[in-house]
């Protein structure tokens, strides 16, 4: 999969594309919906996405709580899994964000990315203060040569397949509802940093990660499933996390703590991709470490059952 961060420098294979427009933030499945859309509506072209980055909701709201479902990186990742051949994931500045409807839909998707086709969801909006509609952009694709189709909003259940929907059900910790909307288990990943080994010294030793920039779940212990990207130890897992900032240790920036089960090794540098799939318990401030560890023995145990039942 190729990456084009710029419309304005493109080569020859990144045009001509049927790609869908949107944030992806999650690829939930209304995302891959409008994905599947683009493929069919012109198989015989590239398969691309068009999103931005920064999401503009972080480059119109930089000091708000993070809300995001996903890392660019684990974006990217995701889509190339669906098949896109090109990720038009475009630099979101003050130039981009200015240009009116019909100048985005000129000059991007027209004169700078040459598209042949757009997918976009029914409740689409787009260029300067999202004043651009659906039937807009289908005026503009009629008079500028491009196709444009419209994919209905998903729904499930009589709720709409929403990225927001999915955030409350992590915040809620009902990870088994968010992969429902989802399509595929909610994954938080990053690279494996030092921490303060607590967790070694309680028999317990944890990868930890930051969730810095994306929405917290509901704090507390999951079971998961933990894929090792890269590295010696790469491979899939079993495992148990905790997610907050350790009440027991007077903590106060949120991270994710992952114990892999049966596994030996060292994990620091190296990516992982965590998946939740239930929620435990809260965490918890016990009254001493003997207390924590007959705790975590419960946890993990519990969460073996869980995982070797799916």
């Amino acid at each position: 999969m190729r990456i084009v961060r710029d419309y304005q420098y493109t080569q020859t294979g990144d045009r001509g594309a049927s790609a869908a427009i949107g944030n992806f933030d999650g690829v939930h499945r209304g995302h891959q919906q409008v994905i599947d859309l683009a493929r069919r509506a012109m198989p015989d072209s590239p398969l691309g996405v068009l999103t931005f980055e920064p999401h503009p909701r972080e480059y119109f709201a930089a000091d708000a709580p993070a809300f995001r479902l996903m890392s660019a990186e684990a974006r990217a990742a995701r889509l190339e899994k669906l098949g896109v051949d090109v990720l038009y994931q475009l630099n979101f500045n003050k130039s981009l964000a200015s240009l009116s409807p019909r100048d985005f839909a000129s000059r991007v998707i027209c004169e700078g990315l040459g598209l042949r086709n757009v997918v976009v969801g029914a409740d689409f909006c787009f260029g300067q203060g999202r004043a651009g509609t659906v039937e807009d952009l289908k005026t503009f694709g009629a008079e500028m040569g491009f196709e444009v189709t419209v994919a209905e909003l998903m729904q499930t259940d009589g709720l709409v397949v929403s990225s927001t929907a999915i955030r409350e059900a992590l915040t809620e910790g009902r990870p088994r509802d968010a992969a429902e909307l989802l399509g595929h288990w909610h994954r938080i990943e990053g690279e494996v940093i030092g921490g303060e080994q607590r967790g070694r010294e309680l028999g317990y030793p944890t990868a930890n990660m930051s969730i810095e920039g994306l929405h917290p779940p509901r704090f507390g212990v999951y079971a998961v499933l933990v894929d090792v990207r890269d590295g010696p130890h790469k491979g899939s897992y079993h495992g148990a996390a905790s997610i907050g900032v350790r009440p027991m240790f007077d903590g106060d920036v949120p991270n994710i703590e992952t114990f892999l089960f049966d596994f030996t090794g060292d994990l620091y540098g190296a990516t992982l991709s965590v998946a939740l799939v239930d929620y435990l318990r809260p965490e918890l401030k016990f009254d001493g470490l003997d207390a924590l560890i007959t705790q975590m023995d419960a946890d993990c145990a519990k969460a073996r059952d869980i995982l070797e039942a799916l």
